[in-house]
This record gives C-alpha cells, structure tokens and sequence, in this order.
C-alpha cells in the first residue's frame, strides 16, 4: 500500500473540488432540487417555492447555474414576458448525488 505526501497534493485539482464550485452555494441545491421534482419550473413558481430567497439571488443564481450547464433557461417571447427553468442533461446526471444526499439526510437527522 502507498501513501501520498499531503504536502504534494491540492484539492483544487480534485474532482470534489469541482463538484463541490457546481453545487457550492446557499440555493444552488434547493433550485436543482425543486427542478427536479417539478420539472419546468417558471420563476416566480421557484420564488414561493423555495421562500427564504430574494428575487435578486435567485435571478444570479439561476444565472451560475446557466453559465455552469445545469439549468436551461427558456424565454418566450410574449406580454407578460413567461421564462421557465429546467435541468439540462448535465444537470440531471447530478441528481443521483442529491438523491443520495437526501437519503442520507433522512437517515441521520
């Protein structure tokens, strides 16, 4: 069996690391958790959803997680203007993560 020196190695060439900028965050989870239980969502629906969050953070943090390809943002072109968030396939592959999460929450709380 061989051991790594602590001090050679950094956690921002890691994986977790990445994972961890993705999701890392006060409501990156909660967004990608309410899309994934209802799908489509517009955002004043995920405004009341979710509650505790003010419609500036949520606006840039929809816009992270756009930039980051885990949500997809469509625009209609109408009066009232209608946007509605879903997961792209990069964001769904994320939510056997957040399932796990779950589990484990309901586990040990």
């Amino acid at each position: 069996m061989s051991f790594e020196c602590i001090q050679n190695e950094k956690i921002e060439d890691t994986g977790f690391n990445y994972t961890m900028s993705l999701i890392q965050g006060k409501y990156k989870m909660f967004i990608l958790y309410t899309l994934t239980g209802f799908g489509v969502v517009r955002f004043n629906e995920m405004k009341k959803y979710i509650g505790s969050i003010s419609y500036k953070t949520l606006s840039s943090t929809l816009k992270e997680l756009e930039a980051d390809g885990l949500v997809h943002r469509e625009e209609y072109p109408q009066i009232p203007p209608k946007v509605e968030y879903s997961l792209t396939e990069r964001g769904k592959s994320l939510i056997p993560i957040l399932d796990q999460m779950c589990t484990w929450g309901e586990q040990n709380r």
